[in-house]
């Protein structure tokens, strides 16, 4: 006995004709007759009586039909359960840049000895939105930079990675083994957003015209944009290895590093939330 067959029999119980029965299911009335015939054959018992005119249920139809519902809803909500455990492990993931870089399949090694079932789905944060789209459930989890508290959210600190000022080739600073923000005082920065006052106290000289109309908002078209305008950018080492441009230089700056951080709601207590934020604890303290 099949599930789908107890629940072609509820249906012809509703229905009592065989064609709008099988409507129901999208198939064929003779296909639908065969598995009627084949639960009554695996029951020994006669659930319908058919006659040219009418389809009746027979007593012992009308005791099986009955305890079919009743198994149709325990499957139904055991299946809905399911669903909903399964949709509470799929966690929409936003990711600033390179997010992790080297580190991520760190976090989900960590992330799947705790629950294999836990699983991702991608959404691209930017400069301007990386706090606000965590806050705004736009995305469960925000693999953002950590410049301090912000309201409503709980920072899982990740990683650190040194500071560099992204250079055109053609510069003179592009040959430097290192830079401090004085040697940058006469080149022109190109506009980066900003999301808070934080980033912009740790972006020193560089946020500068992080408020204009036009600021970059992606860190993927940064080294783009300086090979492109001549103007130099801040950005994090990591760059030089994911965003690699024939034309411009990554020189170490002196300065605060890149501070990476998980970031989930303060308010999100689900067990796969739970389970990110030990996963990216046990990640910072293997660094």
């Amino acid at each position: 006995m099949d599930i789908r067959a107890l629940r072609y029999a509820v249906t012809l119980a509703e229905e009592l004709h065989f064609g709008r029965a099988a409507q129901r299911h999208y198939i064929s009335p003779q296909p639908f007759g065969r598995h009627i015939q084949r639960l009554e054959r695996e029951l020994g018992t006669k659930l319908f009586e058919r006659t040219s005119r009418r389809v009746t249920l027979t007593p012992e139809g009308e005791r099986l039909i009955a305890e079919a519902r009743a198994l149709l809803d325990t499957v139904d909500s055991l299946t809905e359960h399911r669903r909903r455990t399964t949709d509470e492990k799929l966690l929409t993931l936003g990711v600033l840049g390179f997010g992790l870089a080297e580190r991520w399949t760190d976090l989900t090694a960590a992330v799947h000895g705790h629950d294999p079932e836990i699983a991702f789905s991608y959404a691209e944060l930017d400069l301007a939105d990386q706090y606000e789209a965590i806050r705004s459930h736009r995305v469960d989890v925000g693999i953002i930079q950590y410049v301090g508290p912000v309201d409503g959210l709980v920072f899982e600190h990740a990683m650190t990675v040194p500071r560099v000022v992204v250079v055109p080739a053609r510069s003179p600073l592009a040959d430097a083994d290192r830079l401090t923000e004085a040697d940058l005082s006469d080149s022109p920065w190109l506009p980066i957003a900003l999301a808070h006052p934080a980033l912009e106290a740790w972006s020193g000289p560089a946020a500068d015209g992080s408020h204009s109309h036009g600021a970059l908002r992606h860190p993927a078209a940064i080294p783009a944009a300086v090979a492109t305008t001549g103007h130099i950018a801040l950005h994090a080492e990591a760059a030089s290895r994911f965003y690699p441009h024939p034309d411009v230089r990554f020189v170490p700056l002196d300065g605060p590093p890149v501070k990476i951080a998980v970031a989930t709601r303060a308010t999100d207590d689900r067990y796969a939330i739970t389970a990110v934020r030990y996963a990216t604890r046990l990640l910072g303290r293997a660094r």
